[in-house]
């Protein structure tokens, strides 16, 4: 398909709304599992600090 001009390229003859909602969603969670374990690791990492000085402590 071929756009005589950038508007409707982004109208998407008329389906634009739908495609560019779908691009943003899918951007969106492709974001969100990129950065969900990087987020998860950090507290996991922060965590496992805490237990070991605390136990240092104790010992």
């Amino acid at each position: 398909m071929e756009f005589e001009t950038f508007a409707d390229f982004i109208a998407m003859g008329k389906h634009g709304p739908y495609v560019w909602s779908a691009y943003g969603i899918t951007l969106v969670v492709v974001i969100a599992n990129i950065l969900a374990p990087v987020i998860r690791r950090k507290g996991l990492v922060e965590e496992i600090k805490r237990k070991a000085k605390r136990e240092q402590l104790e010992s």
